[in-house]
């Protein structure tokens, strides 16, 4: 059983929140998503009284213990960006998704051979990849 550190925008915008949910759910079934509560329609109260460090050094924590990260990141956010460099500093295999219909994603994380990125179009596209990236039969 592998631990997924799944990133989506928070701050950024919650647009495909219910999206994040469902990749999650997907996720779940065969393995640990540690940062689950990011697909959480009401993450902006569960994060309330909590300190930016205190969130920081869970995220960071939990990035460590990872096994590898799944990113959806048709959202812009700068703290998915970080998530993404800081994986990748410390060598976790980083996977990401965004809509090919709705952004264009970044050419700091097209351009970076290091990230395995998935264009899709419908998000049905997305879950024989998360089936291949997990290991799944």
């Amino acid at each position: 059983m592998k631990k997924i550190y799944f990133a989506g925008s928070i701050r950024g915008g919650r647009v495909d929140a219910d999206l994040y949910r469902r990749m999650i759910e997907y996720i779940q079934r065969t393995d640990i998503v540690l940062t689950e509560h990011i697909g959480h329609p009401e993450l902006n109260v569960l994060e309330k009284g909590k300190e930016d460090e205190e969130i920081y050094n869970q995220d960071t924590t939990w990035l460590l213990e990872s096994d590898l990260l799944i990113g959806e990141c048709t959202c812009p956010s700068l703290g998915v960006g970080y998530e993404l460099a800081y994986a990748e500093a410390h060598g976790k295999p980083c996977h990401i998704f965004y809509d090919r219909n709705k952004t264009q994603l970044s050419a700091m994380l097209r351009g970076n051979p290091y990230f395995t990125v998935y264009p899709y179009e419908k998000e049905e596209d997305i879950y024989p990849v998360i089936d291949r990236i997990l290991n799944r039969k």
